[in-house]
């Protein structure tokens, strides 16, 4: 924009924006001229409509011209955010010869005559299945798959960045969820793991469970348990805190989709002993009859022990903990004041969360967060990382709470969760995950040498331990 320079003449222009409820971000000065400076303003806005009256706001403003709108967001997605590059040098022909062939020969036959030996010497040993029919994508809902592809590749340099994986981006366009396992089968061998991502309850979980059954190779559904994951170490920081127990508290989680369920078994094996699981109807309870399936049954039966009924204003009062993974604005803050004193309360719902944190703090929470803060990116990088390091065959319990674990203990004193952009937090959190599969019998590898966290750039590298041998690398 191009504004008048002088002294108030920014700061019309920010009272502006502050009067539509958009907030400023960066702010750059892009040349001076004689009487004006013009500067690029970023700005953060909830969606389209919100843009278009923000830009007529400002432009309604004495001395201040909008030279051009630009969609960072998009721009940064202009080819997409993922490409596949090679590992190894191909730039003479006796590299032709030793990548394909013949010199691939031998290495097919060895991988023929030892299957274990294609995680020596292919990349399945680094590579994860990002799956999606595009049920549920994010606050969207069912977009389709190929609407959908931005959330995985996003996933998709996730991985890559913070852990080091090879992500590949899978879209299925069923949602049948019999064609989905089949699909996700049949290309299973060429991953050393599977990460279903944005696929609606209850399908997701018919769909994990028999995947899980028939693949020997982790199966994560990120919506689910990533999120519990986080969820639960966050819990844990809290209430260390506050030098509670969680076996002594009443908890109350909103939302009985995929993550709500997930979340509840999560907080059962940490410890809880006491959850009420509440959907659109309210209570979960052992012999309720309207709005219920298989999941909602099968959780009611070890959840709400006093078989509370009624909606979630009549079982949150007295609650020492509230989860939400919703929708938004359904917790007041008169209901926030009549839960246990000091409780905790983690509204996720996206991207609107059922309280805003701020007021849920004002009506006497001790701990109060939202989605942005608790988010599920804060496990599922570690937990890969740590269930292809050992080669994992499945994902146990004890691994997801391995991982709690860790993020707790990697969390500083000021704030409930580590900092995302931490490489550090990941690998401690790959390290714990790994040493739990090893303990729960679902490793096929011992634990590395925890200096090779980071070293997942060359072959050679790879093989710690191994040594030339003519034209044979032996592990």
């Amino acid at each position: 924009m191009r504004l008048l320079d002088v002294p108030g003449g920014f700061g019309r222009f920010a009272d502006a924006v502050g009067s539509t409820g958009a907030l400023i971000g960066d702010i750059r000065r892009v040349r001076i001229e004689d009487e004006h400076v013009v500067r690029d303003v970023d700005v953060h806005v909830r969606d389209r409509d919100h843009l278009n009256a923000l830009v007529a706001r400002v432009s309604s403003l004495e001395n201040v011209e909008v030279l051009r709108v630009l969609d960072h967001v998009l721009e940064m997605h202009l080819g997409g955010k993922l490409e596949v590059v090679s590992r190894v040098p191909l730039e003479t022909v006796s590299d032709l010869l030793t990548v394909y062939t013949p010199g691939v020969a031998q290495v097919c036959q060895t991988i023929a005559d030892d299957a274990t030996k294609a995680y020596t010497y292919t990349h399945i040993w680094n590579t994860v299945a990002i799956v999606t029919n595009g049920t549920a994508v994010l606050g969207l809902g069912d977009i389709g798959p190929v609407a959908g592809m931005p959330v995985m590749e996003g996933k998709g340099v996730i991985l890559r960045r913070m852990v080091d994986i090879s992500p590949v981006p899978i879209l299925i366009d069923s949602r049948d969820p019999d064609v989905i396992v089949e699909v996700v089968s049949h290309i299973a061998p060429t991953f050393g793991a599977v990460q279903l991502e944005d696929i609606a309850a209850p399908e997701c979980f018919q769909i994990e469970a028999e995947l899980s059954r028939r693949l020997d190779r982790v199966v994560f559904h990120d919506d689910q348990h990533g999120t519990a994951i986080v969820v639960t170490a966050a819990l844990m920081t809290a209430l260390d805190r506050l030098e509670r127990d969680l076996s002594d508290l009443k908890v109350v989680v909103n939302g009985a989709g995929a993550a709500g369920i997930a979340i509840t078994r999560m907080l059962q094996g940490a410890g809880a002993r006491n959850v009420i699981l509440c959907d659109r109807a309210g209570a979960l309870y052992e012999g309720r009859s309207e709005h219920m399936n298989a999941a909602k049954e099968e959780i009611a039966a070890t959840t709400n022990p006093a078989n509370e009924a009624g909606s979630l204003s009549d079982v949150l009062r007295g609650a020492h903990v509230f989860v939400g993974v919703s929708a938004p604005d359904l917790v007041t803050p008169e209901m926030v004041a009549g839960m246990a004193p000091q409780p905790v309360v983690y509204a996720l719902a996206n991207p609107v969360p059922e309280i805003d944190k701020r007021l849920a703090l004002a009506a006497g929470a001790a701990f109060a967060t939202d989605g942005r803060t608790l988010n599920n990116a804060l496990a599922f990088p570690g937990v890969f990382r740590g269930c292809l390091d050992a080669r994992a065959k499945a994902i146990t319990p004890e691994m997801k709470l391995a991982a709690s674990r860790a993020i707790a203990r990697q969390t500083p004193s000021s704030d409930l969760v580590p900092n995302f952009m931490d490489r550090e937090m990941h690998r401690h959190v790959a390290a714990a995950v790994q040493q739990a599969a090893i303990e729960a019998g679902a490793a096929r590898t011992r634990v590395p040498d925890p200096g090779t966290f980071e070293r997942h750039h060359t072959p050679n590298e790879m093989l710690a331990g191994g040594r030339a041998n003519g034209d044979v690398i032996e592990q």
